[in-house]
């Protein structure tokens, strides 16, 4: 299964404007300067919207099923997508919503110093099963992408696949990326885009589990503009902005409608829009559901 070439935003890399005395440790010439160095993170609450319970609900979205099933489908194309960040030894990493480690494992074998947070517990202990099967020292904490519990300029970079664009409120990640991140260091993102097959099944999803009034879609992230409106909004003047569209192919070793189900049993996501059709007088968008989400 091939996406259309708009699957990834990868290598949404930003680098802060390295002072005249600190030098950019990670190597990429500068991408982001920032205007202030007041970093004050806004509130950006959208009405008539609950986050305390919509986190929560994320949060047993995420933990449903057993998404390291999942995530090793994609796990070839975090390697490639880390390789291309130039991360050097002994450099602070922060991998935000990092999931079962795809990216965190790969930047602990460059020889990063890595930190990678998820809401999601489970996540977090296949992650640390994985890296210490491989003998990585890296550090897996329970946090959120909206209110890191870092101090400022902490890390040499902040990484974050598939991951922090999930998060609803999409200002205060871009605001807290760049708090935890020193001058002159390097953010990078992959994010699924609008247009190509990941996004579209999240579309389909979406039509049976609306998003909350207010909540932007995820695959915003995954749209150039938007991005700069993002990161400029968070306090910094954007100088270049580097969106690089991948390929981002899938294999299977099945035939599409047991790939369907694969992702029915173990995606959280796809597992909570299916059981909203299995609800009484919902037959009916049952049968739809299986052919939309299967042609999505």
């Amino acid at each position: 299964m091939r996406d259309d070439g708009r699957s990834t935003l990868d290598d949404l890399v930003g680098q802060k404007r390295c002072s005249r005395d600190e030098g950019c440790r990670l190597g990429l010439r500068p991408l982001i300067e920032p205007g202030l160095a007041d970093f004050t993170v806004r509130s950006f609450a959208v009405p008539d919207t609950d986050f305390t319970k919509l986190k929560t609900q994320m949060r047993a979205t995420w933990m449903a099923g057993d998404f390291g099933v999942i995530a090793q489908y994609t796990a070839k194309t975090a390697e490639a997508f880390v390789s291309r960040l130039s991360i050097q030894r002994g450099s602070r990493v922060l991998d935000v919503a990092c999931g079962t480690g795809n990216t965190a494992i790969p930047e602990a074998r460059a020889g990063a110093i890595v930190t990678g947070v998820d809401i999601a517990l489970n996540l977090l202990e296949q992650a640390r099963q994985r890296a210490a099967q491989e003998g990585l020292a890296i550090t897996f904490e329970e946090g959120d992408a909206e209110r890191l519990s870092y101090p400022d300029a902490s890390f040499d970079g902040v990484v974050t696949m598939f991951g922090a664009m999930f998060a609803p409120r999409p200002e205060l990640v871009a605001a807290e990326m760049l708090r935890v991140c020193r001058p002159g260091g390097l953010i990078a993102m992959a994010n699924w885009t609008p247009t190509g097959f990941v996004g579209k099944m999240f579309a389909a999803s979406a039509k049976h589990v609306p998003p909350p009034a207010g909540v932007p879609a995820p695959t915003l992230w995954g749209d150039a503009p938007v991005v700069r409106q993002r990161l400029e909004g968070a306090g910094v003047t954007i100088k270049s902005l580097s969106c690089v569209p991948v390929f981002s192919e899938f294999r299977y070793p099945l035939p599409p409608l047991e790939v369907l189900n694969l992702f029915r049993q173990y995606f959280g996501p796809t597992q909570i829009a299916f059981s909203k059709t299995r609800r009484p007088g919902a037959s009916r968008a049952g049968g739809r559901s299986t052919r939309t989400l299967g042609e999505a």
